[in-house]
């Protein structure tokens, strides 16, 4: 269908057009332009990439909308007529790069939810109140190809930095900086920390994900508001160094074992997770890489030093703060117990976001117009609406039910249940914009 051929035509054609059916021929496409060993690659600032942006746009030409590219090369998408590119507008949208042999759902569907609740509106002739209704496709969300998450929404608000241009590709070749100049980004504007969009040009922005955890599919909900986005404090490489040994020759009490100290430290912090639970916190600790030495390790050998990571999420920056506190305090015990000696690297930080709560209340609403429970979770992953959200835009989100995971080969998320997102984003982009202030 090209409603480009015949404008007097729009309206008529979208009232046959089946949402559904252009849903799944999108992901279908975007699978095919994208494959690799397992699963799929979209690499930020990439040509696969640039392809999905472009085969983004023809489809909305196609269908008789406006399109443009922002100063960072994010792909705009208006109703038919909207024109003004320094209008004032809400957005809808997400991202469309993928982690290396991921699934074709992480930020795209954002992208195809806004894209169906935009043409639900132009449809319904509802697309512009206060202000108009536009769709936004983000580069560059994923940082598992620079090391660096959010570098499409940063870029945009003088927020990115020098140092994480300098960052290396994945594969080592070539750099953040080299990517983004060989896709036509303002590099030198963005080294130089100046806004490439004014804050104030976003009335909203409300990003559409699938949930990256088990929640929605244990309490059986299609949807849920998102009340925020946990920060974090990670730890990628801290070191336990004790004294290698044999070990059947040294008694506990002569031992100075670095992984039995390390463990010692990881279930005194999950006691205290424990506890801050108890009392109403939010957190989630993980340490997901634990390794001794290959080259020293054996069965019947004490390990004399271990290496791990560690991270704590919250939405509560005090949170966050305490845990680190409790971490190094409990270490310093542990050292004097153990004979051991604990070397913390400088850790990463994260604040957490916080989401417009006005947004999410119509979230709600909208949800419970339509018989859906209107139901609530934080958000453990980081998202480009926390950015947004830092940089003053009322930001909000909406999880979709999501299978198997997300960052691998087998995320999977029913149409059905996209179909039931789109209602509640089409009416809540109607809501926002005739409410925009």
């Amino acid at each position: 269908m090209n409603l480009r051929t015949d404008p007097a035509a729009t309206a008529s054609d979208l009232a046959s057009l089946d949402p559904r059916a252009l849903a799944e021929r999108i992901f279908a496409d975007a699978a095919a332009m994208s494959p690799d060993r397992v699963g799929l690659s979209r690499p930020a600032y990439s040509a696969v990439e640039s392809r999905m942006l472009a085969y983004l746009e023809e489809t909305a030409r196609g269908l008789g909308l406006e399109t443009w590219r922002d100063p960072g090369d994010n792909l705009v998408v208006a109703a038919p007529g909207d024109t003004d590119r320094a209008a004032r507008a809400g957005y809808l949208g997400s991202h469309v790069d993928t982690v290396p042999e991921g699934g074709n759902y992480d930020g795209l569907a954002g992208v195809v939810a806004g894209l169906l609740a935009l043409l639900a509106n132009v449809r319904e002739g509802t697309s512009a109140g206060r202000v108009p209704l536009r769709v936004l496709a983000l580069r560059g969300e994923e940082s598992a190809w620079f090391g660096r998450a959010y570098m499409g929404s940063l870029a945009l608000f003088g927020r990115l930095g020098g140092g994480a241009l300098a960052a290396k590709r994945r594969d080592g070749v070539g750099t953040l900086a080299d990517a983004m100049r060989e896709t036509g980004l303002p590099v030198e504007r963005i080294a130089a920390g100046e806004t490439l969009v004014d804050p104030k040009a976003f009335a909203f922005f409300v990003e559409l994900h699938i949930e990256q955890g088990p929640v929605l599919v244990e309490r059986k909900w299609p949807v849920a508001g998102v009340t925020g986005i946990r920060g974090n404090i990670r730890h990628r490489e801290i070191r336990c160094l004790g004294e290698a040994g044999h070990s059947g020759a040294i008694p506990r009490w002569l031992r100075r074992d670095a992984v039995f100290a390390m463990c010692e430290l990881v279930m005194r912090m999950d006691e205290h997770w424990a506890t801050i639970q108890q009392h109403g916190g939010d957190l989630v600790l993980t340490t997901g890489i634990v390794q001794t030495d290959a080259a020293h390790h054996a069965m019947s050998r004490i390990p004399g030093e271990v290496s791990f990571s560690f991270e704590a999420r919250s939405l509560d920056a005090g949170t966050l703060e305490a845990v680190e506190r409790l971490a190094h305090a409990e270490a310093r015990a542990i050292e004097r117990d153990r004979g051991v000696r604990f070397e913390f690297d400088a850790p990463v930080r994260s604040a957490p976001a916080s989401l417009d709560p006005a947004i999410l209340q119509a979230i709600l609403a909208e949800m419970e117009a339509q018989g859906l429970a209107a139901e609530t979770v934080p958000s453990g992953a980081g998202h480009d609406a926390a950015v947004f959200s830092q940089a003053g835009v009322p930001s909000g989100m909406l999880f979709v039910r999501n299978t198997k995971g997300s960052h691998n080969p087998h995320e999977h998320m029913e149409i059905d249940d996209l179909m039931v997102a789109v209602g509640v984003m089409s009416r809540l982009g109607r809501t926002l914009v005739e409410r925009a202030k």
